[in-house]
C-alpha cells in the first residue's frame, strides 16, 4: 500500500513536469527561412501541425527546398504562397508540388511568359488545384486559432511588367507576434499598403527584394518597426544587399540575418516571445 502511494506520488510528480512541457511544444510556431542562394523560401509550420511554404527559390533549388522540407517530417502542404512568377521565387515550386501533397496555392493575378511559369501552371494543374488569388484582405484558413494568414497586397493592379509589386505580401500572426513576407515588393507597393494603413508594428521583417535599394522604403521601415531583418539572398551581381537598406534597417534598430551569412534561419514564436537559431 505505502509502495503504491509512493508510485501515485511519483506519477503526479512526473506529470506535472512533462505534461505542461509537451504542451508548450506543440503550441510553438516556427518559422524557416531556408537559404536557396539568391532567391526566397520560407517554411511555416504552424502548433496545429499545419504547413505553409512560401516561394521555392530557383528551379536548381528545387532539391534543396524537398530536402529540408523532409528533414522537418513535412508530408502535406496546407498551402503553397508563390510570391510573384520571377524564377528566382517560383522556379523550385514544380518540383515540391509534384513531390508533395499540396491542398491549395495562392499567387497573384499576374503571369508571365517564361517557361518556367508555365512549368509551375502545369504542375499545378496536374494536381487538380486551381490557383487562388493572392491580393489585400484574402485570408488563408488555419486550424490553430491564435494563428492568422492574411495578403495585405497587393494592394491594386500594377504594370504586367512590373511583377515585383504584385508580390503577394503575407501577413502571419502568432498570438503577439507577427511577420510580414514581402516577396519582391517594392515602393510602389509600400506605399499603397501605407496609404490603406495595412501595416502594422512587426517583430520578423522577411526583406523586400533581397535587400534591393527599391524596396524596404524608410517611411515602410518606420512604420513596420521590426525588431528582427531576414534578407534571403546568394552571391549577385545586383548589389543586393544594398548598402542603403542596410542602412535602413539599422536606423530602425532591427536585428539583420542573412541566408548567405547565416544559412538556413529559424525562428520559434511562443506567442508572446521570439528566439532564432541558424542552422548550416
Amino acid at each position: 500500500m505505502k509502495l503504491q502511494k509512493i508510485l501515485i506520488s511519483l506519477f503526479l510528480l512526473f506529470s506535472l513536469l512533462v505534461i505542461p512541457q509537451a504542451s508548450f511544444a506543440i503550441s510553438n510556431l516556427t518559422v524557416h527561412f531556408i537559404n536557396v542562394g539568391q532567391g526566397d523560401s520560407a517554411l511555416i509550420k504552424t502548433p496545429s501541425g499545419e504547413n505553409f511554404l512560401i516561394d521555392g527559390g530557383k528551379k536548381s533549388q528545387g532539391s534543396t527546398v524537398i530536402n529540408y522540407l523532409k528533414k522537418q517530417k513535412v508530408k502535406t502542404l496546407n498551402a503553397i504562397i508563390a510570391t510573384h512568377p520571377d524564377a528566382d521565387h517560383i522556379g523550385g515550386l514544380e518540383q515540391v508540388i509534384r513531390y508533395f501533397n499540396v491542398k491549395s496555392v495562392y499567387a497573384p493575378k499576374v503571369s508571365n511568359n517564361t517557361i518556367t511559369y508555365k512549368n509551375f501552371l502545369l504542375a499545378v494543374k496536374k494536381k487538380h488545384l486551381t490557383i487562388k488569388t493572392a491580393k489585400t484582405g484574402v485570408t488563408i484558413p488555419i486550424k490553430d486559432k491564435k494563428t492568422s494568414a492574411k495578403f495585405i497586397a497587393p494592394v491594386r493592379s500594377y504594370s504586367k511588367s512590373d511583377t515585383n509589386n504584385w508580390s503577394g505580401v503575407l501577413l502571419l500572426k502568432h498570438n503577439k507576434k507577427s511577420f510580414l513576407f514581402t516577396g519582391d515588393a517594392e515602393k510602389a507597393s509600400e506605399n499603397d499598403m501605407l496609404s490603406k494603413r495595412l501595416v502594422p508594428d512587426i517583430d520578423v521583417l522577411k526583406v523586400g527584394h533581397h535587400g534591393s535599394k527599391y524596396s524596404s522604403n524608410t517611411n515602410f521601415l518606420k512604420k513596420a518597426r521590426p525588431n528582427y531583418a531576414i534578407i534571403s539572398v546568394g552571391k549577385n551581381s545586383y548589389g543586393h544587399p544594398t548598402s542603403d537598406v542596410l542602412k535602413r534597417l539599422n536606423s530602425v534598430h532591427a536585428k539583420i540575418y542573412r541566408t548567405d551569412k547565416s544559412h538556413n534561419i529559424i525562428v520559434t514564436s511562443t506567442g508572446t516571445k521570439l528566439s532564432i537559431r541558424t542552422v548550416k
